[in-house]
């Protein structure tokens, strides 16, 4: 098994309700988005996906987030707020949409929302 990782960040302001203190203000981040797809089989090239590629992938998704409020977004709802967990998983998803090869799979994503604090949605 193959697995390629590439990271992107973006910046965005989101506000959850029902968690405690802070988080249920409206506040931002400055987000950083890891990526893995994962393969078993190389391309004639010799490599799973191109990076570039798989980066003009992640940069589509990301662009819809990037400087928004979140909770704004038809993809976030009250079922789905716009957690790190639910954004890991909408990214994972997206990303999977636009990857047309069938032999590669999103493996995990994780959204770090500082330093110190990430969510990772393994599929």
């Amino acid at each position: 098994m193959f697995e390629l990782k590439i990271t992107t960040c973006f910046a965005a302001a989101h506000q959850l309700k029902m968690v405690e203190k802070k988080c249920e203000n409206l506040h931002g981040h400055n987000w950083k988005i890891e990526i893995c797809v994962a393969g078993k089989k190389l391309n004639n090239a010799g490599v799973l996906i191109d990076f570039g590629e798989l980066k003009a992938h992640l940069s589509n998704i990301v662009s819809k987030l990037d400087h928004r409020f979140l909770n704004d977004l038809n993809c976030f709802d009250l079922q789905r707020p716009p957690s790190s967990e639910v954004i890991a998983q909408y990214i994972a998803n997206e990303l999977q949409r636009e990857i047309k090869d069938p032999d590669i799979v999103v493996d995990r994503v994780t959204a770090w929302e500082s330093d110190d604090a990430c969510a990772t949605y393994i599929v």
